[in-house]
């Protein structure tokens, strides 16, 4: 088992990117730094194979050993990594029945090779994938301990429907929070995924069930709008947030990790590469205990409109099929 530093201050240069880690300034030898609990997030900004699910395993591999190297506790991959986020034709069934058939079980050879090399590497490992599900598969993160234990398994609750890919998906169905234990201590991480991050819900229940840190795998474009909604995510929730998204060509990279003030921690250009984050989980909790934002003020007995299906017209909106979107049957 690797022993590792409180804390790594580096700058090295992966597959043409810059690898960036902030600096936490703290002197050494001084009671803060015995007292510091930082929790490093490596976003793994990978350009997939396509489909080709065992170049795109072995690629993760490779970027998840040098997210250890470089003292990393959790490695998180961007959206369904093991396909690529490849889609289908529309109104193409053979392609849509290859799309279906090319799903991976939790306990597939793909999703539990990542399990071994968390255990291996002695550091968390956030695997996405299409998961394989009736009837439909779905969108789906596990993320795996240092130990090779599974933490949680999120599937996406806010599938694109307006996307056909998204809409022949089965949506999750809620959302977990699960304890990470990092060697370190123990923090408290759930997950949300690209279009769940555009719905305030997700991450305000996330924080409700005691989300200190919240993992976001992504594929889109990442214009300046997103990237500052991402970052209200935290600021309005007293907690971290961690997305690792798609480089050029496919999308425009820019992962992103913005702590409990809103404070952005890395940002990536738009190359292949790997990006680290350093959480200062004392201030974040500090945080949380002083604010007035968060769950501090709130009047849920108010709410009651944010649980009704029932929609103005001006909302309507047709689906990825052609169907009138209708989210109480999804």
């Amino acid at each position: 088992m690797r022993s590792l530093p409180l804390y790594c201050v580096f700058a090295a240069v992966l597959a043409g990117a810059l690898v960036v880690l902030p600096l936490l300034g703290l002197p050494a030898a001084s009671a803060q730094e015995k007292d510091e609990f930082t929790v490093v997030v490596a976003l793994l900004q990978m350009d997939a194979e396509g489909n080709n699910q065992q170049a795109n395993l072995e690629k993760a591999d490779g970027f998840c050993r040098a997210a250890a190297r470089k003292c990393a506790d959790i490695a998180l991959m961007p959206e369904m990594w093991n396909i690529g986020y490849t889609r289908f034709k529309p109104g193409d069934e053979a392609d849509r029945k290859a799309f279906w058939d090319q799903a991976v079980g939790k306990d597939s050879n793909w999703v539990q090779h990542f399990r071994k090399l968390a255990e291996e590497l002695d550091m968390a490992i956030g695997v996405t994938y299409e998961q394989a599900w009736e009837p439909l598969p779905r969108n789906a993160i596990t993320l795996f301990d240092r130990n090779g234990n599974e933490v949680l398994t999120y599937a996406k609750v806010h599938t694109s429907d307006f996307k056909a890919m998204e809409r022949n998906m089965t949506p999750g169905d809620d959302f977990y929070v699960g304890d990470l234990e990092t060697g370190k201590g123990t923090v408290k991480v759930g997950a949300m995924i690209c279009f769940d991050r555009e719905q305030p819900e997700s991450a305000r229940i996330l924080m409700l069930k005691g989300a200190e840190l919240i993992l976001t795998p992504n594929c889109c474009g990442l214009d300046d709008r997103r990237l500052q909604q991402f970052r209200i995510r935290a600021w309005e929730n007293v907690l971290g947030v961690a997305m690792a998204n798609y480089p050029r060509p496919y999308q425009n990279g820019h992962s992103v990790a913005f702590d409990s003030g809103g404070d952005c921690l890395v940002m990536a250009g738009e190359k292949e590469g790997l990006f680290l984050a350093a959480f200062d989980m004392n201030e974040i909790r500090r945080d949380r205990r002083e604010v007035i934002h968060g769950n501090a003020y709130r009047r849920p007995h108010r709410y009651k409109a944010l649980i009704s299906p029932e929609k103005d017209e001006v909302w309507r909106r047709i689906d990825g099929i052609g169907e009138i979107y209708d989210a109480t049957k999804r």
